[in-house]
């Protein structure tokens, strides 16, 4: 399949970090539809076929999200970008966040980058445990 008909958006994101399985389980409580997001972990299968080795150089180890058109998101671009599609209130936030300049953002979003492990923890699983329902919504 190649990126242009993507049915969804993928979410990729380090599935050793507390955080980001928090992050994961909010999008999917909030993506009651299902429709938004699929989930992989960085480094996993579906992140070696969909991501070329030449752009994986300079990702970061916590979030990107690959766009219907393939592109590449970011730090903090992917997060405004993740809480848009959620709509509702979210996009407000979305729309408040996008005020803040990107290097603002990203330097905020790499500060807490280098502390999730510390604050959230590291997990064995690079899953998160959700309802059997959900599972079919992540990619290896």
């Amino acid at each position: 399949m190649s990126p242009l008909t993507l049915p969804t958006e993928i979410l990729f994101y380090d599935g050793h970090c507390g955080l980001c399985h928090r992050a994961v389980k909010f999008v999917l409580q909030q993506d009651r539809a299902g429709t938004a997001f699929r989930f992989a972990p960085l480094g996993g299968a579906t992140f070696q076929v969909r991501i070329p080795i030449p752009q994986r150089t300079g990702l970061p180890d916590s979030m990107v999200v690959q766009t219907r058109d393939g592109s590449l998101l970011m730090r903090s671009d992917a997060l405004v970008h993740v809480l848009r599609r959620l709509g509702g209130r979210w996009k407000f936030v979305a729309a408040l966040l996008s005020v803040i300049p990107r290097t603002w953002r990203d330097f905020l979003y790499r500060i807490v980058a280098r502390m999730r492990y510390r604050v959230f923890g590291c997990r064995d699983e690079v899953c998160p445990m959700v309802p059997p329902d959900l599972r079919a919504r992540f990619d290896p």
